[in-house]
């Protein structure tokens, strides 16, 4: 009976059939919490098959409507998930695999035959469900998996870098990707070190460019979580992942660059000064550009970098390369961005900077000043040239509309000499 799978969709349907094979469920439930002698092969073979039947079906072409809703522009909380109508079922097997796999009398051994790569696979292609229950209970059931069967690590490992790879260079729709960078959170967290040349590959083509979908919003706290714990388990990657931040930064999504900004920090908090000397030019070249920006919560979230004590360390040992190339950006903020709080703000890390080094920032005003001086007498040298084009363009035109006229009436004398009438002959 447990193995029977019934039509939701018409509640009405085998309701006492239904209300059987659910009891049957809560039981079987209540078994796994309460047994106390381990299970035989035969238990796990049914238990397995019987998990199978319920759980492992294929979805409808509409699924990946998170992903999907926000590739399309719309946030995701517009519209509701499409919830599971067998959940009532579902929910109960769920909980029964959950503790099946957690118990302590499940031999981890014997189970593996049956909890292997297919069911494993399968298991995966469920995180792609619309219903955030069935994903909370996969994602519990995932994890615990990865705890419990030693053998099946990498596996797991390298099918999640698939769905990823899928995700990100084919489809941008997927409903789990937060529920697996959570898993993967934990298991980064478990790493020992030195990191495995894997684990750094795993960074590098599959969490980084995570960061190029559109829809980056919907899982982009585990996301940060995941390349926070590289970045502190070996801070020699700091580097790497700073350039991959400024690979992916986004052109024209001031809210994703918010969210870059706000974990640009976090990688900072973990990056020592040889890592951060490698990557400090092209770095403040962008946040250059982050200061100016007409958005005031990325400028204002730029700004904020000044706030945090190691951040603001780093960059005043490294004064003499960073402000020659942000100190423009500054002074723009201050004369004409329309926001006052970032004006405030600008004034607050101008200060830092004279305060940190006077020489140092007389230095760059009067160069600034100087490129200021050159840019403006290129711009009027631009305008004097172009004035002269238009000049030139319009005296042409004059001559050439003269010179229609001219023609103008030539033609028009011509055309009345050939069309005079003639004298007639022996008048």
């Amino acid at each position: 009976m447990c193995c029977v799978v019934f039509d939701f969709s018409d509640p009405a349907k085998n309701g006492r059939e239904k209300e059987i094979k659910r009891q049957m469920l809560l039981e079987l439930v209540d078994y796994t919490s309460t047994v106390t002698s381990k299970f035989n092969e035969a238990a796990m073979q049914e238990a397995t098959r019987m998990v199978a039947a319920n759980i492992f079906r294929t979805f409808s072409s509409s699924t990946g409507g998170e992903g999907q809703r926000a590739v399309e522009g719309f946030e995701a909380e517009e519209e509701e998930p499409a919830m599971e109508p067998a959940w009532p079922h579902l929910q109960i097997v769920y909980e029964f695999f959950l503790r099946f796999i957690a118990s302590s009398e499940t031999d981890a051994k014997i189970a593996k035959r049956y909890v292997d790569h297919s069911f494993i696979l399968r298991l995966l292609d469920l995180f792609d469900s619309e219903d955030p229950r069935e994903r909370e209970y996969l994602k519990m059931i995932l994890h615990r998996v990865y705890g419990k069967f030693m053998v099946h690590r990498p596996f797991i490992r390298k099918a999640i870098n698939n769905i990823f790879f899928r995700f990100i260079f084919e489809t941008e729709k997927h409903n789990g990707i937060a529920e697996l960078l959570e898993i993967l959170g934990s298991i980064i967290n478990g790493f020992a070190l030195p990191l495995k040349e894997e684990h750094k590959l795993f960074l590098v083509r599959a969490l980084i460019p995570l960061h190029k979908p559109k829809c980056l919003a919907l899982y982009h706290q585990q996301l940060s979580y995941c390349i926070t714990q590289f970045s502190e388990k070996d801070n020699k990657l700091a580097d790497t992942v700073i350039r991959g931040l400024l690979k992916y930064w986004p052109l024209t999504n001031s809210s994703k660059e918010v969210m870059f900004l706000g974990e640009l920090e976090e990688v900072l908090e973990a990056t020592q000064e040889p890592e951060f000397q490698r990557c400090m030019v092209p770095l403040f070249r962008q946040i250059a550009r982050c200061l100016n920006s007409s958005h005031f919560q990325v400028a204002e979230r730029s700004l904020f970098l000044w706030n945090n004590d190691h951040v603001r360390n780093l960059i005043t040992q490294n004064r003499k390369v960073i402000l020659p190339i942000i100190f423009p950006a500054l002074e723009r903020n201050l004369r004409g961005h329309w926001n006052q709080a970032v004006q405030g703000l600008t004034l607050n890390v101008r200060k830092l900077f004279l305060d940190a080094d006077q020489e140092l920032f007389e230095e760059c005003s009067l160069r600034f000043q100087e490129t200021e001086a050159k840019d403006k007498e290129l711009q009027a040298k631009r305008e004097s040239t172009w004035k002269r084009l238009e000049d030139v363009a319009a005296s042409k035109a004059i001559s050439i509309s003269n010179e229609a006229v001219l023609v103008s009436q030539k033609v028009s004398f011509l055309s009345m000499s050939t069309t005079s009438p003639r004298p007639a002959h022996g008048s």
